[in-house]
């Protein structure tokens, strides 16, 4: 068995990808999100957040990876985003980013396919099956974006891992353009299905450079109280 390389945060990262916003069903969003059990009932917002991307360059080595946020969850201390299902492409980024992070990262085969103005993306389980398939078309006029002009508030994510709580602020700078998914199919037993809702915002990263700091870690919390 090949030993997974131990990468301690913070890291940096770059590379490229596409963010979307979708409104999904309320019941789904509650019921179909992956969310931990103590935190389940806490959910707020209407909005799915999801992103691909293809790390270039990071401190595992070059990755892929698709991720859901369903809203914000009510951690200990503060009502934050939370990453509830992530795939993947190398066990060193599943390992790394399950210690660093507590982000619940699992791995998969990726398969991209980039060209002629559409970028197609599907997902392979370890078990064989083909649980997601996305194709997106990019449209004109990059420009640049910062989070720098993001509040700290709104950028800093928390996770509930191993019964500890990892609260973390990414920073990222870059090019992004309009975007639009032209097709989408999902396995809802291995990915929350984005077919079911409305796509609000689709945008493709061009290029990125992120920054990925130390995490605070503290007890998690227990319980479902509000």
């Amino acid at each position: 068995m090949q030993q997974t390389g131990k990468a301690p945060a913070p890291w940096t990262l770059t590379g490229k990808g596409y963010i979307l916003a979708v409104r999904l069903p309320r019941e789904q969003l509650d019921n179909e999100s992956f969310i931990p059990e103590a935190l389940r009932g806490t959910r707020r917002g209407r909005l799915a957040y999801v992103m691909f991307v293809d790390y270039e360059r990071s401190d595992v080595g070059p990755y892929r990876e698709l991720l859901y946020i369903p809203g914000s969850l009510q951690f200990r201390d503060a009502r934050r985003l939370s990453i509830t299902k992530i795939y993947v492409s190398t066990r060193d980024s599943v390992v790394n980013g399950q210690e660093n992070w507590g982000i619940p990262k699992e791995r998969c085969d990726f398969a991209v396919a980039y060209g002629d103005g559409r970028d197609r993306v599907a997902l392979q389980a370890e078990d064989g099956t083909v649980f997601a398939e996305l194709e997106f078309r990019e449209k004109l006029w990059r420009v640049p974006v910062s989070t720098r002009f993001v509040p700290r508030n709104l950028r800093t994510l928390s996770q509930q891992w191993a019964g500890q709580q990892f609260t973390y602020t990414p920073a990222a700078r870059g090019h992004v353009k309009l975007a639009s998914l032209v097709s989408a199919r999902f396995n809802a037993s291995y990915f929350p299905d984005l077919a079911r809702g409305t796509v609000i915002s689709c945008m493709k990263v061009t290029d990125f450079t992120m920054e990925f700091p130390v995490a605070v870690v503290e007890p998690a919390r227990v319980d479902t109280d509000r």
